[in-house]
């Protein structure tokens, strides 16, 4: 079995639901990730509810390809992991390329598929509904592009827990940018609360 996600329209960009753009919900004396190599604010790529927890997911779009944005350990992307209660939308810097111009709401579809390419098939097909409306799987087994890279917990160095896989998007004029057509890869450490996300293409 296999969790899609898929696309539910448009939602607040402030609502505690799993999302991809909007703005973060952050606990009180959140610092706005910046990129290791330019230095800028991060892009806010999405918001994921898992269990008791948030994981929220930054990248650098301010020169798109030059901050090596898809490595887990480059600095060039972030992923954080909250305690869901106490949160609230996190003030956004003035400058940069911080958010999506698109706020869509996901939702879940269980899927009775041999992989995370023939649920997405078959969802479609049996719901008359574009591919590119499933943005991700929850859970699951990832399906790699180029190979498994399942990184370490940056804590405890055992292998870390798969979250989620994020398709760029439904509409190309408001997708994130993982080189066009590539996958980004959200992973968990619950016990260390650590985060960690790259991208494929």
């Amino acid at each position: 079995m296999t969790t899609l996600m898929t696309y539910a329209g448009p939602v607040d960009a402030r609502a505690l639901v799993t999302r991809t753009g909007g703005v973060p919900l952050t606990p009180a004396g959140f610092s706005w990730p910046r990129c290791a190599k330019c230095a800028g604010p991060m892009q806010f790529l999405a918001q994921l509810l898992l269990d008791d927890l948030v994981l929220a997911v930054f990248m650098c779009q301010n020169d798109p390809g030059m901050c090596d944005d898809w490595d887990p350990a480059s600095g060039g992307n972030r992923a954080l992991l909250f305690p869901r209660g106490g949160l609230a939308a996190a003030p956004v810097p003035d400058q940069g390329a911080t958010l999506l111009s698109e706020v869509c709401g996901i939702e879940y579809a269980t899927i009775d598929g041999a992989d995370y390419d023939e649920a997405r098939d078959q969802w479609s097909k049996t719901r008359d509904r574009d591919v590119l409306e499933v943005l991700g799987q929850f859970g699951g087994a990832p399906s790699w592009l180029q190979g498994d890279e399942t990184p370490p917990c940056p804590s405890c160095a055992r292998p870390m827990g798969f979250a989620a896989q994020l398709e760029e998007g439904h509409d190309h004029r408001t997708a994130m940018n993982f080189g066009g057509g590539g996958c980004g890869y959200a992973f968990a450490c619950a016990p260390c609360r650590r985060a960690v996300f790259l991208w494929q293409c």
